[in-house]
Order: structure tokens, then C-alpha cells, then sequence
């Protein structure tokens, strides 16, 4: 049992001591990045879907695979 509790007190003495934490200002610009590159993505997955007909079944657009096979 002495060596859990050792192994308690030694890791949050590595949190308080040894790690270095980021600064408010660190972390909302952090945020936003992640904010901005996740939007991004799915403006991308967004506009591929819609390219390509993903669930057309319900939409007038086929997408540019189901205009090509229309044609054929």
C-alpha cells in the first residue's frame, strides 16, 4: 500500500513542479486553431459529399458521379 501512496505523492509533485502548464493566452490560441482546422475540415468533407452525391436519394443533386452515369 506504501507504494501507491508513494506513487501518488511522487506523480503530483511531477504535475506541481516539473510540468509546464501553458499560459491562458498559449491556450486560447490553441483553441482556436483547433476551432478553425475543425471547421475547415468539414467545409472539405462537406463540399466532397455534396460532389460526389452522398445521399442523393433525397436531393435533386446526384453529384458529378451520378451526372456522369445519367449520361452513360
Amino acid at each position: 500500500m506504501s507504494q501507491i501512496t508513494q506513487y501518488f505523492k511522487d506523480s503530483y509533485e511531477e504535475l506541481v513542479t516539473k510540468v509546464t502548464w501553458p499560459t491562458w493566452r498559449e491556450l486560447q490560441g490553441s483553441s482556436v486553431l483547433v476551432f478553425v482546422a475543425s471547421i475547415i475540415i468539414a467545409a472539405v468533407v462537406f463540399i466532397m459529399d455534396w460532389v460526389f452525391g452522398v445521399n442523393s436519394d433525397d436531393s435533386i443533386w446526384s453529384g458529378l458521379v451520378g451526372l456522369i452515369y445519367k449520361l452513360f
